[in-house]
């Protein structure tokens, strides 16, 4: 992918006009440049998914146009921070098509606000690709009701039956499960309870929190009161790092299990010791040192991990990693067909690449391209985030 875009004319790139990154504001681009949009929860309550989003856009934008571009044109970003609110997000996407002319943008980052700007999208005269950066499955399905929609995050019930079935090889049959009550929770709700059975699993206690609440406690006793043999704790918010700490303050023993919003470690840092042991599915990137040299996403994983961490003095993100896969998706498109929407839409739907979230295959049916196998089981040892080793 990079090799392509090495080949550019140093005369030309002296004659572009001055790049400048936006975020929210104005952006000075020339005539010729890529226009790529962007809509990230960089500020508000989800801002550890949106924030190294941001920066990574950042980060590949600065590195394709040190390089001159694609094809001697260099890319300009027109980054939207949406504060993880619905309608900031209509009404960034509407600039971004309408006002600032993008070919593609790359979020949202959560699965409420994609799904609050679907309908936006779909609805367009003149529509681009939305490559989001969530997780729920309803995003992109069904594929043939959802033309320009894309999906970079694994999908939710691939999460749930990751952690069913390391449940089902611990012999585990009654869960507790807590949700938050936003898009992503919902979503990964219905799929809990949806999927149980489909393991032998009863759903013993189904509790639900507010995204901005900060004590579980009356949740759990719950649980505890249910018989739950394990808990499945399923959100973006900081109370990933809450429900553990109260689990250990009322001295439950049975195993907790995160959603894969919990693969970003500073949650694991938030929760401290109450973090450790606990299990979770998630992409590789977060555990790239232990995968074993010959598989297939390590090379692409090791490239962005210390390109990251090395800009940014900061832990690489599963979350950045979906704008990672996203942009990087979007710029191999408008090296094989130009920046027309329609055309980079096309290129995606039948697109094949390695990225950090998995092995994507898309397809006319398939706008997620990604199963089961794009999760690898995590746990937390020492305040790190390890292969379970299952």
């Amino acid at each position: 992918m990079k090799k392509s875009l090495m080949g550019f004319s140093a005369s030309f790139f002296l004659m572009t006009a001055v790049f400048t990154l936006g975020f929210g504001s104005s952006v000075i681009a020339a005539d010729n440049d890529y226009k790529i949009g962007c809509v990230f929860s960089v500020t508000g309550n989800t801002s550890w998914l949106g924030e190294p989003q941001k920066k990574t856009v950042e980060m590949i934008a600065d590195e394709i146009n040190a390089k001159g571009g694609i094809k001697g044109r260099k890319i300009s970003l027109f980054i939207e921070d949406n504060q993880g609110d619905n309608t900031r997000t209509v009404n960034a996407v509407k600039k971004l098509v309408q006002k600032d002319k993008v070919c593609a943008i790359i979020g949202p980052s959560e699965s409420g606000t994609t799904m609050a700007v679907i309908p936006v999208i779909q609805k367009m005269e003149t529509p681009v690709p939305l490559l989001s950066c969530a997780a729920a499955e309803e995003i992109t399905k069904p594929a043939s009701e959802r033309k320009w929609i894309f999906k970079m995050g694994q999908n939710d019930s691939d999460a749930v039956r990751r952690i069913y079935e390391n449940m089902n090889k611990k012999g585990i049959k009654k869960v507790g499960i807590l949700t938050a009550t936003n898009g992503f929770g919902n979503a990964g709700r219905k799929k809990l309870t949806e999927m149980a059975s489909e393991f032998g699993l009863q759903i013993v206690s189904d509790e639900t929190y507010n995204p901005s609440d900060t004590d579980m406690t009356a949740q759990l006793l719950k649980i505890q009161k249910a018989g739950a043999e394990a808990a499945v704790n399923w959100s973006i918010v900081p109370a990933q790092s809450i429900v553990p700490k109260n689990m250990k303050q009322l001295k439950m023993s049975i195993p907790l299990y995160q959603s894969h919003g919990f693969a970003n470690v500073k949650y694991a840092e938030a929760a401290g010791d109450a973090a450790e042991g606990l299990v979770f599915p998630a992409g590789r990137v977060m555990a790239v040192s232990t995968l074993p040299d010959g598989h297939p996403q390590k090379a692409v994983l090791n490239e962005y991990k210390t390109a990251y961490e090395a800009k940014y003095k900061d832990h690489v993100s599963t979350f950045g990693g979906h704008a990672y896969d996203g942009l990087w998706l979007v710029v191999k498109a408008i090296e094989a067909v130009g920046d027309d929407p329609a055309k980079i839409r096309d290129y995606i739907e039948t697109a094949q690449f390695t990225g950090t979230g998995g092995q994507f295959k898309f397809s006319a049916a398939d706008h997620n391209g990604l199963d089961k196998n794009a999760f690898e089981m995590l746990t937390v040892k020492n305040g790190q985030f390890v292969v379970l080793g299952e």
